[in-house]
């Protein structure tokens, strides 16, 4: 019968191993195994990979790129209020178009033609020139496809005669924003008035509608792309002088957006390059023999092995390609370098202490502290990520499963792959072999005594005295006898405790400035023709907003008098919005009231009311458009507003709101829409979303860090690291002129993983020191872990920096936000927690102290190789 347990050895409240150590033993065994026959995990993983690397060919099919499937809530409730209008109000723009009308954003080339040196387009020369650029644009093939109203082709400006080359409007003779019935609001920018005239106007909007009913959709859509092809050279010949002109089209963001993936595919091969010299460097040896440079290449290899793998995989399930997956091979080729040294550095600590013959037990020994090691990180990184699938945005969902399942064989490969390459490495040093060649080296007294550098290169002078223990790593010295002493000094702890005071003040301060949705601007390159339009639009346009629909979606008593002025009570709490001027609306009920009123006809009754709508589509016939009227009914009905003031993204999120909001405090079932509000509904769930995420997530890590961290104190001020980390970088962002958006909460997810990669080995080497006092287990802490935590730290900066000099928004973000990640959870790991726990430390000591000799074993692991 066994004896009774070691007390060290049973699970307390304080001693929380029981997962930890089956976990050691299942490494044991596994490491035994590829010990045993290195080769098969070698090459199973080398034909998975190419097998599920078949996956590739489903790429093109599998690419979704569209930007409202992809970076809109999934149920947004503008998608169900656009099928509503789609259903209730059809559109023909072959006869009766009306832009204000459309449920979608319609097909269109516009044109922004600003005047030059300060003056006005409504000036003779300007004018001109823009009448030119308008005769340019208008062929015959788009006079085949032009949207139509009952007087041919819907004029791309109010202000451009139908025929002919006719003079500007005379000064002072335009109103502005409505010129007789004309809005103009939307055709006229940068305007200057003199008690309602026009006295000069900076600039001028054409657009050119197209039709996408019926079967000139296709047509429309290639006059689009021609004009996108030859709109630069057409602009060239017309030498214009007076104006300048931006242009953008119904397809410019989507086929801009689409371009971004090829931008960034160069920096591909700047970031392997720059990650494999780095994990050569870092493992150089002066030693033909005992080099880790292959060790270093395969572990590269290992990570472009997953991301092969996983990529592949997730393809042939049919999950859909974002560009914002792009990003991960950046992110999971610093991940597995990390991990990667510390297998290293754990081996060469158990080739210092064990039986160079015995591979087995070597390889065992790596297994039991290392492999637990990455098992923590990989763990809850993994989690983070498949948690961030719970989220209304698919970008955000599709990035999740590629990078978690990449996370997943990333792991899979480094304890398999990766060491059995450890394995065969051994064999060859064993042997004598040059790293290169292979060639045995053959070690005499009489070379022994040539230079360094020919030692390093001929002889391997570090395998001919193998059973010579190695020095204590430069760095770890450095951490050990300079560092560690001069944060644990009590005016520098002083010093540290005001520094995170500021940094946690200039965090919170940030998250309530923190801008929120996505700028569609930033969806194209820095470089794209879209950007000037886009800032024309928001300099000279930006005053008149989007037109909303206001649509009663029910059939009600309109020849009930109470019913009447139910709806102008709706209409008139919509009115009261700020952001919505009152005098711009445009009401069908109101104009026939008026009818009423003036006594041409009677609405008090239902057989009246319907019949005597012809008289009110006679003289306003658009107003057609605008019931669905069946023979006894009318099932729904619309009416326009005209919001203004429109600035940021906080306007438009707020006008969303108090639409809605009014809209359904009315007592007539209402919607609001227009085709942004497809965009604007991220802003109602961008916000709930991350922090759904981020604290699930946070839950997830701390149980995590419960099993496979065995003291509770520890798991705490993970926890602690992974809030604090979090609030620094979505406060910092906002500085860094970062948005909360669907690429940005990607990259507050993945801040969850990596802020307990930095956090837990500090402080649960602090609480299981065996050191008396808690500035000692500080200082014993960091020189056990603080190089690693610095180096995992560059390796991952490294897999990602490139993204720096992309010309694109998204990639960009991501390096922003994983340097933000990188440096507070680095902050954290190397400061912020050292110091904390030397004022805390005394509560959470093991009581096991007996394992300190045990934890410098364990946690050499993330050494780096020497």
């Amino acid at each position: 019968m066994a004896g009774p347990r070691d007390p060290a050895e049973r699970c307390s409240c304080r001693n929380t191993d029981c997962v930890e150590r089956p976990l050691r033993r299942l490494f044991q065994g596994l490491a035994s195994a590829v010990a045993a026959c290195p080769w098969p995990f070698v090459l199973v993983p080398l034909l998975l990979s190419g097998g599920l690397g078949a996956g590739f060919v489903f790429l093109p099919q599998l690419q979704a790129n569209d930007i409202e499937g992809q970076f809109t809530p999934t149920w947004g409730p503008a998608k169900a209020e656009r099928d509503f209008v789609r259903q209730h109000f059809p559109t023909d723009d072959s006869k009766r178009f009306s832009a204000p009308r459309l449920p979608t954003e319609g097909a269109y080339a516009a044109l922004i033609a600003v005047a030059t040196n300060g003056t006005s387009v409504l000036e003779p020369a300007a004018w001109a020139e823009v009448l030119r650029l308008n005769a340019a644009v208008h062929d015959a093939e788009y006079e085949r496809l032009c949207a139509r109203t009952a007087d041919g082709c819907a004029s791309p400006n109010p202000l451009l005669p139908r025929w002919g080359d006719e003079k500007p409007p005379a000064p002072e003779s335009l109103r502005f924003p409505v010129n007789g019935s004309v809005f103009l609001g939307t055709a006229l920018g940068g305007v200057e008035t003199d008690g309602g005239l026009v006295r000069t106007a900076r600039a001028l909007k054409l657009l050119y509608y197209l039709r996408e009913d019926g079967p000139e959709a296709q047509d429309s859509r290639q006059w689009l792309e021609r004009f996108l092809h030859d709109i630069s050279s057409k602009l060239a010949e017309l030498r214009l002088s007076s104006i300048q002109v931006s242009y953008f089209t119904s397809l410019s963001r989507q086929q801009e957006f689409e371009g971004n993936t090829k931008s960034v595919i160069p920096l591909f091969s700047v970031t392997y390059f720059l990650t494999i010299s780095f994990a050569i460097i870092s493992c150089l040896r002066l030693s033909c023999i005992r080099n880790n440079t292959w060790l270093a290449s395969c572990g590269v290899l290992s990570s472009g092995l997953a991301v092969l793998s996983s990529f592949g995989l997730m393809l042939f399930c049919g999950v859909p390609f974002v560009v914002t997956v792009a990003n991960a091979p950046f992110l999971i080729l610093g991940v597995g370098v990390d991990d990667m040294f510390i297998m290293i550095a754990s081996w060469e600590q158990s080739l210092r202490k064990k039986d160079k013959s015995n591979v087995k037990s070597l390889l065992a020994e790596t297994y039991a502290e290392a492999a637990l090691s990455v098992t923590i990180t990989t763990l809850t990184d993994v989690l983070a990520f498949f948690i961030g699938t719970w989220t209304a945005f698919p970008s955000v969902r599709s990035f999740c499963l590629y990078t978690g399942t990449a996370f997943v064989f990333c792991y899979v490969y480094t304890l398999t792959f990766f060491g059995a390459v450890l394995v065969l490495n051994h064999k060859r040093e064993q042997g004598n072999r040059h790293w290169l060649t292979c060639m045995r080296v053959d070690v005499g007294k009489d070379q022994a005594e040539n230079s360094c550098l020919y030692n390093a290169c001929c002889i391997g002078s570090g395998s001919r005295q193998p059973s010579e223990p190695e020095g204590e790593h430069p760095m770890s010295i450095f951490f050990k006898k300079y560092y560690g002493p001069f944060v644990t000094n009590k005016w520098i702890k002083l010093l540290m405790v005001l520094l995170y005071g500021a940094y946690l003040g200039g965090s919170i301060y940030g998250c309530t400035q923190i801008r929120e949705g996505i700028d569609l601007r930033n969806l194209a390159n820095d470089d794209s023709y879209v950007i000037p339009y886009y800032d024309d639009d928001q300099k000279y346009f930006s005053t008149y907003g989007p037109r909303v629909m206001v649509v009663i979606t029910e059939s009600v008593d309109y020849w009930n008098e109470s019913v009447r002025l139910g709806i102008e009570s709706c209409v008139q709490n919509l009115e009261n919005i700020s952001y919505v001027d009152r005098n711009l609306s445009e009401s069908w009920l109101r104009v026939y009231t008026e009818l009423a009123r003036r006594g041409l006809i009677n609405i008090n009754n239902k057989t009246d009311f319907l019949n005597r709508l012809t008289i009110l589509f006679n003289s306003h016939p658009s107003f057609e458009w605008d019931i669905n009227k069946t023979q006894d009914e009318i099932e729904a009905s619309r009416f326009f507003i005209q919001t203004v003031n429109l600035t940021s993204a906080v306007d438009e999120k707020n006008l969303l709101n108090e639409l809605r909001e009014a809209a359904k405090q009315c007592s007539i079932p209402l919607l609001v829409y227009h085709p942004a509000f497809i965009y604007y509904d991220q802003y109602l769930v961008i916000v709930q979303n991350t922090i759904q995420n981020v604290v699930v997530a946070a839950g997830a890590m701390l149980v995590v860090s419960l099993l496979l961290i065995p003291n509770p104190l520890c798991s705490l001020w993970v926890t602690f690291a992974i809030a604090s980390v979090i609030v620094g970088v979505a406060g910092f962002m906002t500085f860094w002129s970062v948005n909360l958006d669907s690429i940005s909460m990607i990259n507050l997810v993945i801040c969850i993983g990596f802020s307990v990669d930095f956090s837990a080995h500090i402080s649960y080497a602090f609480v299981t020191s065996g050191e008396s006092s808690a500035n000692k287990r500080a200082i014993e802490a960091l020189s056990l872990l603080g190089y690693p935590v610095l180096q995992g730290a560059v390796s991952t900066i490294l897999g990602v920096v490139v993204l720096a000099a992309a010309n694109t928004y998204i990639f960009r973000t991501f390096f922003k936000i994983m340097f933000l990640v990188i440096l507070f959870g680095g902050l954290h790991g190397l400061v912020f927690i050292p110091v904390f726990l030397t004022f805390f430390g005394n509560f959470g000591s093991s009581p096991h102290n007996t394992m300190s000799k045990k934890l410098e074993h364990r946690f050499r692991n993330d050494k780096d190789c020497p």
